[in-house]
């Protein structure tokens, strides 16, 4: 990322190598590539440092634009501080429901769990129309899957923050989360 700094101030910020003019002249894109930080500063146009120091997972957090400043010959992007998004659902004045982080995460374990179950469908409609029976290991897995999609909604309903939720879904070095795992047949 490049900033284009005149009377001391950055006034335009490329993310992409781009072909620019400053004045009279015309420069191609792959100056940005090629040129030396001094041969390009000597036009105006800087690398820029990216602080991420503030920046937050955006799963959930809301994270504020980029602010770009000139200090000390170098062009600094940073981020102002980041707003946690609401774990519960918000209804507005209108009566129009946002949907918190708690249900929508509950919505993704109740549909992998749909999903983990409707490889097995197919069983429990034939052994409901009268043909074989479905194995018993089959009926065992479709309850654990069932079991632990509830044991997932307990936990997500049970944190207390936003970075709580987020700590459900951080593996240990054994491989293993708070969350948990969905069983496998």
């Amino acid at each position: 990322m490049w900033a284009l700094v005149e009377n001391n101030e950055v006034t335009r910020v490329f993310t992409k190598p781009t072909a620019i003019t400053i004045g009279d002249n015309q420069y191609p894109s792959n100056i940005m590539s090629v040129w030396s930080s001094e041969e390009l500063e000597a036009i105006g146009v800087y690398k820029v440092v990216v602080d991420n120091t503030n920046f937050k997972d955006k799963n959930y957090y809301q994270n504020t634009d980029q602010t770009f400043v000139l200090a000390k010959g170098t062009v600094t992007a940073s981020y102002g501080s980041a707003t946690a998004k609401p774990l519960d659902d918000q209804t507005d004045d209108s009566g129009a429901v946002t949907r918190g982080l708690k249900y929508n995460h509950k919505l993704a374990v109740n549909q992998q769990s749909a999903t983990l179950l409707g490889d097995t469908d197919w069983l429990v409609i034939r052994e409901a129309d009268g043909g074989t029976a479905m194995p018993s290991n089959i009926k065992t897995h479709r309850t654990a899957i069932r079991t632990k999609a509830n044991e997932m909604c307990s936990l997500i309903d049970g944190a207390k923050s936003v970075d709580a939720l987020a700590a459900l879904y951080v593996y240990d070095e054994e491989g293993n989360r708070p969350l948990g795992e969905f069983p496998t047949l």
